[in-house]
């Protein structure tokens, strides 16, 4: 089975980090999951008039406002087929802050209408986000967010970005530490930075039946446009 990753990147996949490769290769019937375990050394968020965006994003776990260096986290990925049929990979990021606990939710899809990566972001799928992919130079992967759409009952309308941020994205393996890093910033044109993280990680891939998809990795509910 070709990943949903692979289809985008076609044979530039092969250029990727043989690590990235592997964490980006797996799809449901290979029934595995890759559970990362590291230290974020540093989580960010902008200046005071970026809260309201970043409150709004905590409530369906998209974005949150709050910062801190050395935060235990851990990283979710399990891939399986959604209601619909469509290949689905979790994203499933939670941040041992020392007071509370923090969670970022999406899946991905491959969108054979668009050609590309679909991000739901959040518990209900209510932003479906079109994702750019490349290699970067030190053979990571590197991922920027574009056009998104907002979907809630009859509702579907391209949202404005405005009141949103672009994510750029990048996850690589650094050799020397024997660890993956990733380096995550999301800004918004009128606004400028609105949050953000970096730090490293282990990997662990865990032999996991179809079946036996944790509940609290998927979304309350699919959304079928993309």
């Amino acid at each position: 089975m070709t990943s949903i990753y692979e289809k985008v990147l076609g044979e530039d996949f092969a250029k990727l980090h043989p690590q990235i490769q592997k964490r980006f290769g797996f799809g449901s019937e290979h029934q595995i999951a890759s559970i990362g375990k590291g230290i974020m050394e540093q989580v960010w968020y902008g200046k005071w008039y970026t809260l309201p965006f970043l409150a709004l994003g905590a409530w369906r776990n998209i974005l949150f406002p709050q910062g801190g260096e050395q935060i235990p986290f851990t990283i979710e990925n399990y891939a399986y087929q959604d209601y619909f049929g469509r290949e689905t990979v979790t994203w499933v990021r939670t941040y041992h802050f020392p007071n509370r606990v923090r969670r970022l939710d999406a899946t991905m899809i491959y969108s054979e209408k668009r050609r590309k990566i679909i991000d739901y972001l959040g518990t209900h799928q209510h932003l479906a986000v079109e994702i750019e992919m490349f290699v970067a130079e030190n053979g990571g992967m590197r991922l920027r967010s574009g056009k998104q759409y907002f979907y809630e009952g009859i509702l579907g309308f391209r949202f404005p970005m405005v009141f949103s941020g672009y994510a750029d994205v990048c996850e690589w393996y650094d050799d020397e530490k024997g660890k993956f890093q990733i380096d995550v910033k999301v800004n918004n044109k009128f606004f400028g930075p609105l949050f953000g993280y970096r730090g490293s990680f282990d990997i662990e891939y865990v032999p996991i039946a179809g079946s036996e998809i944790p509940q609290h990795v998927k979304p309350a509910r699919e959304e079928r446009r993309e």
